[in-house]
């Protein structure tokens, strides 16, 4: 397979601080892909030295076939940074049209203004905008000249629901398009729901890949509460075939499994008089927990 990146064996050192440490990955083309850890793990350093702002100690990393960082990459690749700050005194519209003229074969200003959803705002001075806005501008500055990879660093900050379901929508449909996108995200739930494959990173170090459902099934625990009528121990529960966790409050029991339909059937043959189930799917956020400590 051609894949749009490929990093290999990848060190990056600040001082006697090692940040990334021996980081080998690779990212296919028309995929959406989260890039997660914790704080420090090393997400940011990695994607500035995709984009080339930094250089590694050591290590390979190629990006659509070229080697990170050179001039002809830049037509080809768009990136929204957390920091990313409008030149200031601009108009929404003459930011825009600015980072257009970068490009030999930009999006139209109307598309970008689509995008971002600052059609009414496109006559303010770009410094004016609330938060949200501004990651919004952010967005449509990354895509003015139609790249084929995207990396977007904390994309949503700041952005209100319907800001999100837009931007979502844009970047599932630019995937759609064949276009590569990488994102870091601390929001996992929005990571579970968006990204087509994830790679965690802790301290410098992959530390587990794949589908968020493939991760998911690795680690984290499926929920199933209910009422009963008749009191039941815990030690009770704890027989069932699979419970690993039991939790009581009065008459409503959670129990943590791996399979829950197993214990439904068990749970339906019991003589607890068992109702009000409600089935709860594993989350990510259990997963990233145990793979990251």
């Amino acid at each position: 397979m051609t894949y749009a990146i490929e990093v290999k064996d990848l060190v990056k050192k600040f001082g006697a601080f090692q940040a990334v440490d021996h980081i080998s990955m690779t990212f296919e083309p028309g995929k959406i892909t989260a890039l997660l850890g914790p704080n420090g793990a090393g997400k940011t350093t990695t994607i500035s030295m995709i984009l080339g702002l930094l250089k590694p100690t050591s290590g390979g990393i190629q990006v659509l076939g070229q080697p990170a960082g050179t001039k002809a990459l830049r037509e080809r690749v768009g990136a929204m940074m957390q920091d990313a700050k409008a030149p200031d005194g601009l108009r929404v519209d003459e930011v825009l049209q600015l980072f257009r003229s970068y490009y030999k074969k930009p999006l139209s200003l109307e598309q970008l203004l689509d995008i971002s959803g600052l059609h009414g705002e496109a006559k303010k001075r770009a410094s004016s905008l609330s938060g949200g806005q501004r990651r919004r501008l952010a967005f449509a500055q990354c895509l003015a000249g139609d790249p084929e990879l995207i990396l977007l660093d904390e994309p949503t900050v700041g952005m209100d629901i319907e800001a999100r379901g837009r931007f979502w929508d844009t970047i599932r449909a630019m995937a759609a398009r064949g276009r590569t996108i990488i994102l870091t995200t601390h929001d996992l739930e929005e990571a579970d729901a968006v990204a087509d494959y994830i790679t965690m990173i802790a301290k410098g170090r992959v530390v587990a890949e794949g589908t968020p459902a493939a991760l998911k099934a690795q680690t984290a625990l499926r929920t199933i509460s209910f009422h009963t009528q008749t009191i039941v121990t815990e030690a009770e529960l704890l027989t069932l075939p699979g419970v690993e966790k039991v939790e009581i409050t009065g008459a409503r029991i959670r129990l943590h499994v791996q399979d829950t339909d197993q214990i439904l059937a068990e749970l339906f043959k019991s003589s607890w008089g068992v109702s009000d189930i409600d089935v709860s799917s594993a989350k990510l956020g259990d997963a990233f927990r145990v793979l990251t400590q």
